[in-house]
């Protein structure tokens, strides 16, 4: 089921139009990664270098604050297409929760 559930979610987010990356469950670069986890989809977005040097050289703009908005648009994106949306304890990454 969950594999059907990471088939669902990576579909729509390359829809949407989202830069899909580590599909084999490694850290391969700038984009979303989104893995099966025991309880559902793992997504995880990490920044290109070049954006985290440039958000350095703003003021007021950070990797956190940009983490904060791709996170956003995701969730919102997996909520509206029905799909429970939550962030880890740890932060940083979201899990879409498969359905009981």
């Amino acid at each position: 089921m969950s594999s059907d559930l990471l088939s669902q979610v990576r579909h729509a987010l390359t829809q949407a139009g989202f830069h899909l990356v580590g599909e084999d469950g490694e850290n391969s670069g700038p984009g979303l990664a989104v893995t099966a986890v025991p309880a559902g989809v793992l997504v995880r977005w990490a920044a290109s270098d070049g954006f985290t040097s440039l958000a350095k050289d703003q003021p007021g703009a950070s990797g956190d604050s940009m983490q904060a908005i791709v996170q956003a648009a995701v969730s919102g994106l997996l909520v509206q297409l029905g799909h429970t949306v939550t962030e880890p304890a740890d932060g940083g990454d979201l899990l879409v929760l498969a359905d009981e």
